[in-house]
């Protein structure tokens, strides 16, 4: 049992002195590596193990100069490129800085894992340049909190909805967030059955039940070290994903493929962000020690739920008495949903989503999450609730309003389309720039909250100060069961089903791309070097992976039957697979199949083909992998 009261998990920000920092680690012998964090464009994290004696010896070098790496090993493309690729990475005093322990090397003198010191940094290209998801997160606090203070002193009217007399009365804006993480847990080389965790689904057999064996040890194990590290951690639970895990003979679990989800408290923006990076270490670290693998991919199965990780957006003012007030709520909880800040908040993600959705959903395996049925929203729609007395829990709309009726601090707004593979950094930032253009729209038309939830409410073909016209943000019906696709695509925009799909909304909507580029938050380079690494990684995906593993999804499919004794029914099914396992993967002398013309497309850069012939790829091996399970049935 590892003695948790003698080790050192975290050196929070207050500590962030050269003589505190050198006492601390002093102490803690174990802690033998520094690790400089720095994030890239695409939200991968640098780690370069510094020896503590060399970080020691020269301490305030290292916390203001930082150390250099080689611009190709990050994902900076346009920007930091082979002959321009000097970057720095500069530690960050400002936030908690955490240790990662590795449990397989015990330090021998005291008993206790070695250590790693991490310490999240910025990225500086060429000595001048900030650069990173880190930066752009920065960079977009400091404009939300300086303009959203200015945008309430300009507009006093606001006061009459806020529980202050005064705008003089606020000392800051405190911008505050959360992540909820789903992931799945299985033993190694465990597929599952895709119909048995369906049916499970459906059934709801796993959702909030019992956790047993491993998992049950692994689960409260991380709970208990994450609240070590200060996480404040508030529950532990099963998702409707999973079947039951077998007992062996050995009296071990075996077979076991099941999705947990963990919640811990809000922070301040970067450190959410922060927390959010360790948190996922620290699971793999432990459920891996009880035989488990973990993997964070949204959709790691076909055909059964995938795993989201709903982030929550709120905002408040810290007043000079000290008292902290929710930015958003009425000042009467019963009687109204939102005020003007909080309606123009909510308007302006809802209004910018098409460009928000590329840092959100950016890879391919978030959109194969993102299919009606499934939890996972597709449409740029939200729910309020139908009075401001009863809460809404709408799980099919895109952002959803949380509020307590008897905490106001509590109202917030949950969007529910990231993943835990979505850039945490850049999905806080660009809400944050969303909202602050909803805001600031708002405020200028002098709106009402009675006005604002008018305008939320507006139908199809009616004019508004700020939403378009042909287009409706708010359902408080399930948007899945209630509308036809036809429907939805009419009334909440039709919905991007690939990644270049996704990522043309930067050249659809260049009016909207402009909230990101106010004050430099972005420059017009660094949504470049993001759209190229974005298109590269899908591309490289497509083209070395998925095509690959569909090519062996079709060899699997082989003949069951005996051509000599079998039903008809067999032969009939046999010759639709055949049929579909030649069209998607087998060429001929004088035509391609489906797979070679996506090749064809991604080598001759003809990205909108690709995306298109992607599309019909995956109806096409859903159909066979279908027609494939029902023939196998029907075999004696």
């Amino acid at each position: 049992m590892l003695a948790y009261d003698k080790m050192l998990f975290n050196i929070p920000a207050k500590d962030h002195e050269p003589g505190k920092i050198r006492d601390i680690l002093n102490d803690h012998p174990e802690i033998m590596f520094v690790s400089l964090v720095g994030l890239d464009i695409g939200g991968q994290n640098t780690d370069e193990k510094i020896p503590i004696a060399r970080f020691l010896e020269d301490m305030e070098k290292f916390l203001t100069d930082g150390v250099q790496t080689d611009g190709s090993s990050v994902v900076l493309p346009i920007i930091a490129e082979l002959n321009n690729a000097k970057v720095d990475i500069i530690p960050d005093l400002s936030v908690n800085w955490y240790v990662d322990h590795n449990f397989d090397f015990i330090h021998e003198p005291s008993g206790l894992p070695v250590g790693t010191l991490r310490i999240p940094s910025f990225l500086v290209h060429n000595d001048t340049n900030e650069v990173g998801s880190r930066v752009i997160l920065r960079d977009a606090i400091t404009k939300i909190k300086k303009d959203l203070l200015t945008l309430i002193k300009d507009n006093p009217y606001v006061m009459e909805y806020l529980p202050i007399d005064s705008a003089d009365e606020i000392d800051e804006i405190v911008l505050t967030c959360a992540t909820e993480l789903e992931f799945w847990v299985k033993t190694p080389d465990e597929k599952g059955d895709r119909e048995e965790l369906s049916t499970a689904q459906v059934m709801k057999e796993q959702y909030w039940k019992r956790t047993i064996g491993p998992v049950r040890t692994a689960l409260e194990k991380t709970l208990l070290l994450l609240d070590r590290y200060g996480f404040e951690m508030e529950m532990g639970h099963k998702e409707v994903g999973g079947i039951k895990a077998k007992l062996g003979n050995s009296g071990k679990y075996d077979h076991i493929m099941e999705q947990l989800e963990i919640d811990w408290k809000y922070s301040d923006a970067m450190q959410a962000a922060d927390n959010e990076k360790q948190v996922k270490y620290i699971v793999r670290d432990v459920f891996r020690l009880h035989g488990l693998e973990v993997t964070f991919r949204a959709k790691p199965i076909d055909g059964v739920a995938g795993s989201g990780e709903h982030t929550h957006i709120g905002a408040a003012a810290k007043l000079k008495n000290g008292k902290i007030i929710s930015l958003f709520a009425p000042t009467d909880m019963k009687a109204g949903f939102l005020n003007p800040i909080g309606f123009g908040a909510l308007m302006g993600l809802l209004k910018n989503y098409e460009v928000l959705n590329p840092f959100i959903t950016s890879t391919n395996d978030a959109f194969n999450r993102l299919k009606p049925g499934y939890e996972a929203p597709v449409c740029i729609v939200t729910s309020i609730g139908h009075t401001a007395a009863q809460p809404s829990r709408n799980r099919t709309v895109l952002i959803g309003l949380v509020r307590d009726l008897n905490n106001p601090l509590s109202t917030r707004f949950e969007m529910r389309s990231p993943n835990p593979k979505s850039n945490t950094y850049l999905v806080i930032a660009t809400a944050y720039m969303a909202i602050l253009d909803g805001i600031s729209k708002a405020l200028a038309a002098k709106k009402t909250p009675d006005q604002l939830l008018d305008s939320l409410s507006k139908k199809y073909g009616q004019e508004d100060f700020y939403f378009e016209k042909d287009r409706e943000y708010r359902s408080e019906k399930d948007v899945f069961d209630e509308f036809t696709p036809e429907e939805r695509d009419r009334l909440f925009g039709r919905a991007p089903r690939t990644v270049w799909e996704n990522i043309c909304a930067f050249d659809e909507h260049p009016e909207k791309m402009e909230i990101l580029l106010k004050d430099r938050v972005m420059t017009p380079i660094v949504l470049e070097s993001f759209k190229k690494a974005t298109l590269d990684q899908w591309a490289t995906e497509l083209h070395s992976r998925i095509i690959p593993d569909n090519m062996e999804i079709l060899r699997e499919c082989v003949m069951l039957h005996n051509q000599h004794d079998c039903a008809d029914y067999d032969a009939y099914l046999w010759n639709k697979i055949q049929g579909l396992r030649c069209y998607i993967g087998r060429d001929t002398m004088d035509k391609k199949c489906l797979l070679t013309r996506i090749k064809n497309a991604l080598d001759e850069g003809n990205y909108q083909l690709a995306s298109d012939l992607q599309l019909e790829m995956q109806q096409k091996v859903h159909e066979l992998t279908d027609i494939y399970i029902e023939y196998g049935k029907n075999i004696l």
